[in-house]
């Protein structure tokens, strides 16, 4: 464990003395604060009509925005799920591809560490890294828990907010696993960024693909679906079938990868 955690100090300081990173964090703070003000704004906009009209009197979907957590910080959730979707592939291309560009991939595997090791310090480090990045979406409920007001004295329900919050940390480290078995494929970040993408995606919408399927296999493929097994922990609804299902998913990407790590180790 001391080595992988090792290589994952190492993979780490590698993202931050690179301006990767920080392109990368500037882009997830830059394209979420648009979101956010959109979100924002249509809260006020139908905060107002409710003041007005009521909220009898408006669209039954209009009830989302009666409170702050709901009408903004979900809606926010969702929003980042799909940049991480575009961000993830790029975080975790380099993972194994630039160790075969840059031939040292060979080296590697004549230093007494072991696969299992080194697939773990690697996912370790593109753990920490996709962690850092949604961490800086956390400043949008803080600004809200500041600045903003409510009736009930509580602006937001942070049990809510942060479960959300377990879901999408969840979802990224789905995705640098998965992106991590496609790294080691290649020694082209650029297609591991390419294959990873092209994986998420249709597997992301997986549910709406399969609406004209029919039952029982519907439900089957849906239950497989990203998106529909991220619904309720995003909505901050705790779900242990979700949870094992990205655990099971992160697993099996390790196991690929250290499968993967371990043949070309021979080859």
């Amino acid at each position: 464990m001391r080595t992988a955690l090792a290589i994952a100090r190492k993979e780490l300081s590698i993202y931050f003395t690179t301006p990767w990173a920080y392109a990368v964090f500037t882009a997830m703070v830059a394209i979420s604060s648009v979101f956010f003000i959109s979100l924002l704004q249509a809260f006020q906009a139908v905060q107002e009509q409710a003041r007005q009209a009521g909220w009898s009197k408006l669209p039954a979907e209009a009830a989302v925005y009666r409170n702050l957590t709901d009408g903004v910080v979900i809606q926010l959730w969702g929003i980042v799920m799909i940049i991480t979707l575009f961000v993830a592939p790029f975080l975790s291309m380099r993972l194994f591809a630039e160790e075969k560009r840059n031939k040292t991939f060979e080296l590697l595997m004549t230093v007494p560490v072991r696969p299992l090791e080194l697939v773990v310090g690697k996912y370790l480090g593109g753990l920490g890294i996709i962690s850092a990045t949604l961490g800086l979406t956390l400043v949008f409920p803080l600004l809200l828990s500041a600045f903003g007001t409510s009736t009930s004295g509580t602006v937001l329900e942070w049990p809510t907010v942060l479960l959300g919050y377990v879901g999408l940390l969840l979802w990224g480290a789905t995705c640098m696993a998965v992106g991590m078995f496609l790294s080691a494929l290649t020694e082209s970040q650029m297609v591991a960024a390419l294959l990873t993408f092209v994986v998420l995606l249709p597997w992301m919408l997986l549910r709406g693909l399969v609406q004209s399927v029919e039952e029982p296999l519907r439900t089957f493929i849906s239950y497989l679906s990203f998106d529909t097994q991220l619904q309720n922990l995003l909505r901050g609804v705790l779900d242990v079938k979700s949870l094992v299902f990205f655990l099971s998913v992160i697993l099996f990407s390790l196991l690929l990868t250290h499968r993967t790590v371990e043949a070309q180790r021979w080859a």
